[in-house]
């Protein structure tokens, strides 16, 4: 038995050996392996290998005294010398998987074992192998472990091994795998660091060969300079230092970057470069080959005098007119390192700077070495700069807004053609909404399809895809790390998935995949795929790293993106639900409304229509400064408590005075509130109150710090009212003015908080002017109208939210009003009482009377004994029946319970029972006490309809 810590795994017969046998019958076993375990399994399968049927070929075209063995020869002696009397097997393969050496710990074992596991030569690549410590290193590209049953064939069964690829620093390359193969139940996890520490020494002596190299160029430029022609006016064939000259780290910066380009170029030329202050340097590269036949290029500044400009040989090539044109280099180099790519080098000497051309000693120039190395090397050092310049770059090009697809996109235009020629991004549809997927490998959306022309055959963007488990994108999501497809061609998992699909791919000369998952948190958001096509070396592993660092500082922005919309949507719905969706049946006005949140999230604007007692109508439209929970809230806030203002059937200006004070003591709670994350204060919120009464056609507002309605007059005249303006809510100690208008029936109000008008790209005169002209067609119904101000006023991208509301006024006609004016006469009740009947028999209210008169009876009675004349009754024909008895008094009646041996104070309570609603109004003259009879056909216009009364019920 034996145990591996982190594989999940114990036993075999509970481990790998089961779901091995579970995967070969076609069963599931996700979740019972590693992932990179199983995705080699499924590559085995898709390529056609069999347990028992793993053919190795034998290559004998092998390195055997390549930089690779040279390096590796004294690291393996090592490892043979630790592991001696051990059963360990150590082998050195190259970038194919051919082993190049084998080393045993135990001599004897050599007798023992297969060919393919003593003699080198046998090929190990995962396509004739399976499922192997080396093919499987060279795949994944990282360090491996594979134990007993992992391996795909059956004669390997009783193995383990761990597996480094070994890289050159320089490149990046994988140059070869060094494997440490061993007994099952010799599994330790300290061999893990003895091939770490053992690849890391082969690679760096793989580095120390290439500083031998630039070396070996050094002493040749330098024995090239000793031989120089006798005007070199140095003497000794060194060079100056350049930090001799007035260039400081700055200038010599500018120079050696140049210097690397010059040197990736391999051309023989002369650039002059600019430095900062208008001073210019010319750079000179030639090349240079050591006695050992190694070639380079070679880079001397030349900083000319004063009395003279550099003359250039003509040997040099012609100056060019920038360093683009005469170094002409690829977009996209292969296999790129990280690490230093040349080697610089300084002699102290004179300040003068020889070239192989014609100079005297009167134009004598400082100068130096400013760089020495091989093209290859030159190219790696130029492409390692551009990709840390691009990287530099998406810090701030991604992320600029948020909003998920548009990050996504930002990633795809970094990306193309810098790093790859199509990338294609693929979000669940969860991120999407702004929600936190629950399995990132479902539900997938193709957002982003971007690469360098259009005709390429990808999934569309805006579809939904469904991607088997062996694609390279699913399996980079399932382990959570980058995948590397270099030839697509062979990548079975990939063309499995739509084998037609692919191949149109292949013809468009798509060879290359890197998929990469986008983790943000821990959390997969999506996967993005990297395609090369134009060039035609493969992606390699410094592509995969800068891929993988691109797609993490999206993935951060398209998390912070998606945080966003969610929070955007959960405050909008918030704003929603605390608007009003629908209106109360009236006949006043015909209304329709519109809220458009602000393009950076919903605020604080509001409206409303409230019906008041005697048909009148209340329209309120209100605006909170600010945007986000916050102002939402508040809206709500204020809004509640200006419906509750409103049923106290107050005037306008007491509504604002009542809203001013509760803004106030708002702002002063949340001043000294102890929490933390107490919000801001909301002064800055306005409001408009208007109240509209169909009896007179009478419109009272008023106004705290808001712009004023238009009105739409019956001939198409508009008109802006000039009302108080009055402060915002909140400052209070300052009144509230109303003013009072006339609006003939079929007159329309259109009102708007300041986000329809005010926008940084247009001037407030022009927007009204527009506002003016849209809403100029009175024969509109205000749905109409909303929609014409929406398409022609409000801006493409508002950066206020806008509420909109739209009331055409109606008048309720003089012969359903009937007025009475009543002494101070008890006497006279009955008068009136018969006068009422009469007039709902005339109205068709038979029905109703009985109620009618017990009611006025009540109420007329009461105005004579505690009111002051004048007494007036009124009756008005609307939805309801609503009887008004108005006295000169300002002391009203109140409902109470009358106890048993009380005479009175059972009035206001038979009122009550008889009616739906009830009510006293303080006018300028006194109060009005009003009640409303419910009609069962409350529908349409009045007339339109039968009416009868409600049973009235037991007293």
């Amino acid at each position: 038995m034996w145990e591996v810590i982190g594989m999940g795994l114990a036993g075999e017969d509970h481990g790998p050996a089961r779901a091995r046998e579970q995967f070969l019958r076609g069963g599931s076993v996700e979740g019972a392996v590693r992932s990179p375990i199983l995705d080699s399994w499924q590559r085995s399968r898709s390529l056609g290998l069999t347990p028992d049927g793993c053919e190795l070929p034998y290559s004998q075209d092998l390195d055997l005294d390549g930089r690779l063995v040279r390096a590796a020869v004294p690291v393996l002696d090592r490892l043979e010398s630790r592991f001696a009397g051990r059963n360990m097997n150590v082998s050195l393969a190259d970038g194919r998987g051919a082993v190049l050496q084998r080393r045993f710990g135990e001599p004897s074992l050599v007798r023992h074992l297969a060919a393919i596991q003593s003699v080198p030569g046998f090929v190990f690549a995962e396509r004739f192998g399976g499922t192997n410590g080396i093919g499987l290193a060279l795949a994944e590209r990282q360090l491996i472990n594979v134990y007993g049953a992992e391996h795909f064939a059956e004669r390997s069964q009783s193995n383990a091994c761990a597996a480094i690829p070994v890289r050159d620093l320089l490149s990046g390359r994988i140059e070869g795998v060094l494997c440490l193969g061993y007994p099952l139940t010799d599994v330790d996890a300290r061999l893990n660091t003895v091939i770490r520490k053992a690849a890391g020494v082969i690679e760096r002596r793989l580095l120390e060969q290439s500083s031998t190299r630039e070396r070996a160029l050094l002493e040749a430029y330098l024995e090239a300079r000793r031989h120089a022609p006798s005007d070199d006016t140095s003497g000794n064939g060194e060079l100056g230092e350049l930090t001799e000259s007035d260039l400081d780290w700055r200038d010599q910066m500018i120079l050696k970057e140049r210097a690397t380009e010059l040197i990736a170029s391999a051309q023989r030329a002369a650039v002059e470069v600019s430095l900062p202050g208008g001073r210019r340097v010319t750079l000179l590269s030639r090349p240079v080959t050591s006695a050992s036949g190694v070639e380079g290029i070679v880079i001397e500044a030349v900083l000319p005098s004063a009395h003279r400009r550099l003359a250039v040989p003509a040997d040099a090539g012609t100056p060019p007119a920038s360093l683009a044109a005469a170094t002409p280099l690829p977009e996209q180099l292969p296999g790129l390192g990280s690490g230093p790519a040349v080697v610089t080098a300084r002699r102290p000497g004179t300040p003068d700077a020889a070239d192989a051309a014609d100079h005297t000693a009167s134009d004598a120039a400082a100068g130096g070495l400013v760089l020495l190395g091989e093209p290859e090397v030159g190219k790696y050092a130029v492409a390692a700069r551009r990709r840390l310049e691009l990287l530099s770059e998406a810090s701030t090009r991604i992320g600029t807004t948020l909003d998920v697809s548009r990050t996504a996109q930002e990633l795809a235009e970094m990306a193309v053609p810098r790093l790859a020629d199509f990338v294609t991004i693929d979000l669940p549809e969860a991120v999407l909404r702004g929600e936190e997927p629950t399995d990132p490998r479902s539900g997938l959306h193709r957002t982003v399809v971007h690469g360098i022309r259009d005709d390429c055959p990808f999934y569309p963007a805006g579809e939904p895809v469904a991607l088997r488990p062996t694609t390279p994108q699913l399996r980079c999501l399932a382990a959570g790390e980058p995948v590397l497809e270099p030839d697509l061609r062979a990548a079975t998992g990939w063309i499995g998935q739509d084998p037609g699909h692919a191949q149109r791919l292949l013809d468009h000369h798509v060879h290359s995949l890197i998929a990469v998952p986008l983790l943000a948190r821990g959390i997969a958001l999506g996967v993005a795929s990297f395609y090369r096509s134009t060039d035609p070396a493969p992606f390699g592993d410094d592509d995969r790293s800068l891929a993988q660092e691109l797609a993490t500082r999206a993935a951060i922005c398209i998390d912070n993106a998606r945080r966003y919309t969610r929070e955007h949507t959960m405050v909008l719905a918030l704003q929603r639900s605390l608007l009003p969706h629908s209106f109360p049946e009236q006949n006043a006005v015909e209304v329709a409304h519109r809220y458009i949140p602000a393009a950076s999230g919903a605020g604080g604007d509001w409206f409303d229509v409230i019906p008041l007692s005697g048909t009148r109508i209340a329209l309120i439209v209100g605006d909170v400064v600010g945007h986000g929970m916050h102002a939402a809230a508040t809206m709500g806030r204020l809004r509640i408590a200006a419906r509750n203002f409103a049923e106290l059937d107050l005037g306008p200006d007491e509504v604002l005075t009542h809203l001013d004070n509760l803004v106030g003591r708002l702002d002063r709670d949340e001043d000294t509130a102890e929490a933390p994350a107490a919000g801001p204060g909301i002064i800055g919120a306005t409001c408009l109150y208007a109240i509209y009464d169909p009896t007179s056609q009478q419109c009272v507002m008023a106004r705290s710090g808001h712009p004023p309605p238009a009105i739409v007059h019956p001939d198409g005249t508009v008109t802006f009212p000039d009302l108080p303006a009055g402060p915002p809510l909140g400052l209070g100690g300052l009144p509230f003015e109303t003013a009072a208008f006339h609006l003939p029936e079929g007159s329309q109000l259109v009102l708007y908080t300041d986000g329809l008008l005010q926008d940084r790209h247009r001037d407030v005169d022009a927007a009204l002017d527009r506002l003016r002209q849209a809403v100029a067609h009175p024969s509109r119904s205000p749905e109409d109208t909303c929609e014409a101000v929406v398409r022609t006023v409000v801006p493409p991208h508002p950066t206020d939210d806008i509420a909109l509301l739209v009331a055409r006024t109606h008048a309720l006609a003089p012969q359903r009003i009937a007025t009475w004016d009543v002494p101070a006469d008890p006497a006279r009740v009955a008068g009136i009482r018969a006068a009422v009947t009469r007039r709902l028999a005339e109205w068709g209210l038979d029905d109703v009377v009985f109620a009618t008169e017990l009611l006025l009876s009540e109420l007329v009675t009461n105005a004579i004994r505690y009111g002051t004349e004048p007494i007036q009754v009124r009756l008005l024909h609307d939805r309801t029946l609503i009887c008004e008895v108005s006295d000169a008094s300002s002391t009203a009646p109140h409902l109470r319970r009358a106890a048993t041996t009380d005479e009175g104070g059972r009035g206001l309570f038979l009122v009550a029972q008889l009616t739906q609603a009830w009510g006293t109004r303080y006018t300028a003259d006194g109060k009005i006490i009003w009640a409303e009879c419910a009609l069962e056909a409350p529908g349409g216009r009045p007339g339109t309809a039968e009416v009868c009364f409600d049973d009235i019920p037991a007293i």
